[in-house]
């Protein structure tokens, strides 16, 4: 693939097709199976804007092949030019160690330096504005109204108590893609000593402490529907997260709990009917 023009770090053999682009990132095959579900859903409310796939040099390229198929535009990216210390410090025995994850399990391809990927995000100067869904999320009714959002906008980590509303969740945000922002961000990032205990998220919070709060339907975690089903409402949600295990394992620790949305994003990802959403029946209903 030819280089693209506007920084290095990043390749892409097509052009932009309009000035807004709904970015996600893709690691292994995994989180590519998780991308191609989350295309179709976007796809399937009708927005025009680009779907940009940023993805590593370890997803082989029938992996990604699905993902053309769908209207994708590839975009390779590397690891962020940063210090071996730094890398280190936040391999993935040593953030885990740290901070280990005590509300939920993260498969063993979860990969922390790997996050921070998200960051090239920043290099798309082709795009006026962008908003970034991990791999591991469906849209579930339009969301171009994103794209109106000023820099930086993400929705709070909610989904164990409302004491949650002060942290930002970094699996939706709206972002304006600037090569000066970027560059900042590797200054910023890359400090001695530094230690972001949630890689991207916890930097992301620092790095935009006034942070514009999107409403928490724009990024709905899956454990609200068994931790808080109160505020779980289909007819609202406008994007589903799957944050910590994940729909496409056969068998997880919380899959029968998960069950109807772990269906729903098979609808997605194997190109099933899709049921009417607003429909769908609310956790402890009894339609």
């Amino acid at each position: 693939m030819a280089p693209s023009a506007s920084a290095h770090g990043i390749r892409t053999a097509s052009p932009a097709r309009s000035d807004r682009a709904f970015v996600t990132l893709v690691t292994n095959a995994d989180y590519a199976m998780g991308a191609a579900a989350l295309a179709r859903s976007i796809n399937h409310t009708g927005s025009r804007a680009d779907i940009v796939v940023l993805h590593t040099g370890g997803v082989a390229v029938d992996a990604l092949a699905p993902l053309a198929g769908l209207g994708c535009r590839l975009v390779e990216v590397e690891h962020l030019p940063l210090s071996d210390a730094f890398n280190e410090r936040h391999a993935r025995k040593n953030i885990h160690g740290a901070a280990p994850f005590t509300k939920g399990r993260k498969p063993d391809f979860h990969t922390p330096l790997d996050n921070f990927c998200k960051l090239r995000l920043w290099q798309l100067t082709e795009y006026r504005t962008c908003a970034f869904i991990d791999a591991d999320a469906l849209v579930l009714r339009n969301v171009d109204k994103l794209f109106d959002y000023p820099e930086f906008a993400a929705a709070p980590n909610v989904y164990e108590s409302l004491a949650d509303f002060h942290r930002l969740n970094s699996g939706v945000f709206v972002a304006k893609p600037s090569l000066q922002t970027f560059t900042q961000m590797l200054d910023r990032l890359d400090q001695p000593d530094a230690f972001w205990q949630r890689t991207d998220q916890t930097f992301l919070q620092t790095f935009f402490p006034d942070w514009h709060g999107l409403p928490v339907f724009m990024n709905m975690l899956q454990y609200v529907w068994f931790n808080m089903p109160d505020i779980w409402d289909w007819k609202s949600i406008s994007i589903l997260h799957f944050q910590y295990e994940k729909p496409w394992e056969t068998d997880h620790p919380k899959a029968d709990r998960l069950r109807p949305l772990i269906d729903l994003w098979h609808d997605f990802h194997d190109g099933r009917d899709i049921p009417d959403i607003a429909a769908l029946p609310n956790p402890g209903s009894t339609r």
